[in-house]
């Protein structure tokens, strides 16, 4: 197959090692797949080899506590997956002998595993005869079939039409080869369709509209939130509490601040700021701190205040020295504030 003489030739680093003899570890297939959602192998890469070190096997991870999980993933984003993460590995740990299940009905049963990370693990690790499909692989069968239909309603016919293209005993090999075609060849804009190896077989490059697909619905207008976040420093102390389990940034730990709202007023945001001893007045950093979550961009104006060293925290919240802030889990919005403030 044309594809898969490709890869052999081409065929990128891969984020896993394979074992001593050959055998792909299902952990590291794994750790990889829920690294890479949403986030690009370059950044993914350090991230990976720092959980490997510190957790060398899925049953490691599962001994180790959620914040720990946090604290090593801060930076890289969509904490739900970290959450995930722990989770399935205590689940894979406690209910599963710390060896994951080996077929996508087994594998979707854990926390955080859905059905493209199952067929990826099934295929990639153990094998199985089936296609996940990414972002790349859309592309690829979507320009490879013309697909008219847009996403998200053409996922079912796209995945049809990719596992038609797999290649006897080498599942994981076809999969891994549609999704290097797509992140190597077959990119978003200016696709070097004169280097691919199935170009002679691609019914959109032949019409010479490839680049117009996959077809995609409209996107929905996005509606900017504001709001305020309060560093409250004491000393080498600062002030921080951990945001609720559910919800976006789920757990991780946080400057005061108010709410994040389309409909932002100052002063409703600085009757939000924590009730501390003795401060009278908040000194407003200039500027504002921009951040873009998935379905929204944020501002965040920054309110600083210094208190003495007899000030208690407020119900809910913790001094930390700054020294160790880079020990808590930090998502990248506070860090940009706490950056701000402190600049």
């Amino acid at each position: 197959m044309q594809l898969l003489d490709w890869y052999d030739r081409h065929r990128r680093k891969l984020p896993w090692r394979p074992l001593p003899g050959g055998a792909i570890d299902p952990y590291r297939v794994w750790l990889s797949e829920i690294m890479l959602q949403q986030t690009g192998v370059q950044t993914v890469g350090p991230y990976f080899e720092k959980f490997l070190a510190r957790w060398p096997s899925v049953a490691d991870l599962g001994a180790a506590s959620q914040d720990d999980v946090l604290r090593m993933w801060a930076g890289l984003g969509y904490y739900s997956r970290a959450r995930n993460l722990h989770a399935c590995a205590v689940a894979v740990l406690r209910e599963h002998g710390g060896k994951f299940p080996d077929t996508e009905e087994g594998l979707r049963t854990l926390p955080g595993i859905g059905p493209y990370t199952a067929s990826a693990i099934a295929a990639i690790a153990f094998g199985r005869q089936t296609m996940p499909v990414d972002g790349n692989i859309e592309r690829v069968v979507s320009r490879l079939y013309v697909v008219e239909e847009p996403l998200p309603k053409s996922k079912p016919q796209i995945q049809a039409l990719a596992a038609t293209l797999l290649a006897g005993t080498r599942a994981g090999d076809s999969a891994q080869a549609l999704m290097d075609l797509g992140s190597t060849i077959c990119t978003p804009k200016r696709p070097a369709c004169a280097l691919c190896p199935i170009n002679d077989d691609c019914a959109a490059r032949i019409r010479g509209d490839q680049e117009s697909f996959p077809r995609k619905m409209p996107k929905k207008a996005v509606i900017l939130r504001r709001g305020a976040a309060f560093v409250v420093t004491r000393g080498d102390e600062m002030l921080v509490r951990t945001r609720a389990e559910k919800g976006l940034l789920g757990s991780m730990t946080e400057v005061p601040g108010s709410e994040w709202l389309a409909g932002h007023d100052d002063g409703e945001a600085l009757a939000q700021a924590p009730v501390l001893k003795g401060v009278a007045k908040w000194h407003r950093k200039v500027g504002v701190v921009s951040h873009v979550f998935t379905h929204f961009p944020l501002e965040l104006v920054v309110y600083t205040v210094r208190v003495t060293s007899s000030c208690r925290a407020p119900k809910g919240m913790r001094w930390v020295p700054v020294a160790t802030l880079h020990d808590e889990a930090l998502p990248n919005v506070m860090r940009k504030v706490i950056a701000h403030a402190l600049g």
